[in-house]
């Protein structure tokens, strides 16, 4: 008998342990993960080396921190409209392409709008209280807790923008969620447990 396919989408909060909870969740139903590898496919797909992707960010007409997670900030770059626009076409394909072939989970790029009419899709929001974002990040990331305090304001603000610009709604909208869960409650290993069971439940597997 043929397994039934599904998608999940999972649109989180910075600091809120989205993206360890969706990689564990993964290799619990034994499905594939797709994160920031879609960028760089959909870099590749436009001939942009991934490097070019590193260029965009680095001509971004507002100030941010400068460090490791300008990615997650811009995860399209920031240079021109245009450039942006064709990434992201590319991306939408790609999220298409992965959802059509095979089960899988996929953090962010807009994938809960993108998937919004696939018959098989569950899409979750995770968030944290934000001091305990804030620790997260101090704990998980690295980072001193001012830089923490500052990437939370600044990820949030951009993850927030884009989302809307192409969604047209922001990632923390109920209208377009199934699950939205406070991943404090349960931590990563509890709250990707109570996922991946709820994930069973809607699909039947």
């Amino acid at each position: 008998m043929e397994k039934k396919k599904y998608v999940v989408t999972i649109a989180r909060q910075f600091g809120s342990l989205g993206r360890p909870i969706a990689m564990k969740m993964s290799e619990k139903l034994g499905v594939e993960f797709y994160d920031r590898d879609i960028v760089e496919e959909a870099a590749k797909k436009l001939n942009l080396p991934v490097s070019k992707i590193n260029e965009i960010e680095e001509s971004a007409k507002k100030h941010v921190v400068t460090n490791n997670f300008r990615r997650m900030m811009y995860p399209l770059g920031t240079q021109t409209d245009d450039l942006q626009n064709q990434l992201f076409e590319a991306q939408e394909n790609i999220i298409k392409f992965l959802a059509e072939r095979e089960s899988c989970i996929i953090v962010g790029r807009c994938s809960d709008f993108i998937l919004a009419d696939e018959p098989n899709v569950l899409r979750i929001y995770i968030y944290a209280p934000y001091e305990a974002r804030v620790k997260n990040c101090i704990e998980d990331l690295k980072l001193e807790e001012a830089e923490a305090r500052r990437m939370i304001k600044a990820v949030d603000e951009a993850r927030d923008h884009y989302h809307m610009h192409y969604a047209g709604f922001l990632p923390n909208d109920q209208r377009f969620k199934e699950i939205m869960i406070d991943s404090s409650m349960l931590g990563t290993e509890g709250t990707a447990d109570y996922l991946v069971e709820a994930v069973k439940r809607r699909f039947g597997l």
